[in-house]
């Protein structure tokens, strides 16, 4: 069963940290373009950083950019979104996806920003919220 598992969300405090972690079972993350999206209450899905499984480049949202980092571990079969100096305005629910496309970042980057295009295998969600 292709499944992806995300945790590490809580309850922060604004200029705080987190690291959200995504887990893949049922197939091998590293042969698909991974990313991650949040979306707050009222708001549409955002996609805030997405990474490229042919070139290894990452793509980040202006919003988050010098903050957050995506990275990825292929032997645990797992992605990583580290948080820091959050604000207020980042409280949402966060989750991870992946694209069966092999493809450098200018793509990824494209399917990021029209909100997880072709990403066709979702997490639940984490919820983060920071407090002011």
């Amino acid at each position: 069963q292709v499944q992806l598992v995300e945790s590490g969300g809580g309850l922060v405090q604004a200029g705080g940290s987190l690291r959200l972690s995504c887990t893949a079972s049922g197939f091998t993350l590293e042969d698909y373009a991974v990313g991650w999206f949040r979306q707050a209450p009222g708001k549409e899905r955002e996609g805030i950083s997405c990474l490229s499984n042919k070139d290894g480049h990452t793509y980040y949202a202006g919003s988050v950019k010098g903050r957050f980092t995506i990275s990825r571990d292929n032997a645990k079969n797992t992605v990583y979104l580290q948080m820091n100096s959050l604000k207020p305005e980042d409280t949402a629910l966060y989750y991870c996806a992946a694209a069966p496309v092999f493809a450098g970042i200018g793509t990824v980057q494209a399917m990021c920003v029209m909100r997880g295009s072709n990403f066709n295998s979702w997490g639940q969600g984490t919820q983060v919220t920071v407090s002011a």
